[in-house]
């Protein structure tokens, strides 16, 4: 890890791509785990767009503990030590294939949501739009939430099976993987595109690639150094930069 430690602080821009992995230290399941949604039911469905609006229930009955007690969950070690380094100037920029907000109240400022997030809902007939606190009331009584201007469907600000993702938000995220010279990527499988291929820019501008993840990933081979524990490697990392990864921020 020392390596690590070596090129983190001889970067000039350093972007992190995080995945479902580093959130379930705050206990929020991952997809492909031995403990991941994918196991439980069919994610595929839940984050179908087709499938949405045909049965809402669906999403909002199977999605309550993965989204809707989000407020209930904390930042962990990981998301502090993030928030930490980008203070520092070490790192530029987060990229997150995740839509729990936890970058965010870890202190973590330019935070590119490549998903989308739950923090905002949008009534998919008339535009209007709900914060994350009011659906979640909802969704916690076990009511599908409806649209108190038009009766409209209302849905997540979450990118979906079958929909665009947001043309400035991935432009955005290309523009700064393209810039870094040292890409770290944090608890993604890098399965699913196209956040998947970040770190190819990165690789083609002559940067460096790390990845820390404990499976297999399309980008294992091109990776200047691979790590399996994540918690592992953070607390190194924290304990040799002397990183505030306590409760409070």
């Amino acid at each position: 890890m020392q390596e690590l430690l070596n090129l983190l602080q001889n970067s000039k821009y350093c972007v992190i791509l995080t995945g479902a992995g580093i959130s379930t230290l705050s206990g929020i399941p991952d997809f492909r785990g031995k403990d991941g949604i994918y196991n439980k039911f069919d994610a595929d469905l839940i984050f179908s767009l087709e499938y949405f609006n045909k049965d809402p229930s669906y999403f909002y009955t199977h999605s309550r503990e993965l989204i809707y007690e989000l407020d209930k969950k904390e930042p962990n070690i990981i998301h502090k030590a993030l928030s930490e380094l980008e203070k520092r100037g070490i790192v530029k920029a987060v990229i997150t294939q995740n839509i729990d907000m936890l970058h965010q109240r870890a202190g973590s400022v330019n935070v590119i949501e490549v998903h989308g997030s739950s923090r905002n809902h949008t009534c998919l007939a008339c535009g209007k739009k709900y914060s994350f606190e009011y659906v979640a009331d909802l969704v916690k009584n076990e009511e599908i939430p409806m649209c108190n201007e038009c009766g409209g469907l209302i849905k997540p600000d979450v990118i979906f099976y079958g929909e665009m993702l947001e043309h400035e938000v991935i432009q955005k995220a290309i523009d700064e993987s393209s810039k870094a010279d040292l890409i770290i990527v944090l608890g993604s499988s890098l399965v699913v595109q196209p956040a998947a291929s970040l770190p190819l820019y990165t690789l083609d501008n002559g940067g460096d690639l790390v990845i820390v993840n404990n499976m297999p990933t399309p980008l294992d081979n091109p990776a200047k150094n691979k790590y399996d524990d994540l918690v592992e490697v953070v607390n190194y990392l924290a304990e040799k930069m002397n990183l505030d990864v306590s409760e409070h921020i």
